[in-house]
């Protein structure tokens, strides 16, 4: 389970580089970022967040027995 924990975590990290960079470099100056990116930029946060929980808890877990 920490080795799917982990790949999630990458490529969620990898997805959030993309989507901050997208954001970056479609801003409108007038109206500000772009609504449906930052769901999609919260929505890897949230990703990256429960899958490092996930893994450091399996290391944690499968260390102790």
């Amino acid at each position: 389970m920490q080795k799917i924990a982990t790949k999630v975590f990458v490529w969620a990290s990898i997805a959030f580089a993309i989507i901050g960079m997208i954001m970056v470099l479609t801003i409108d100056q007038n109206q500000g970022p772009s609504p449906i990116m930052l769901r999609f930029l919260f929505a890897s946060v949230i990703i990256i967040l429960t899958s490092f929980a996930l893994s450091v808890a399996s290391k944690y877990l499968n260390s102790k027995s």
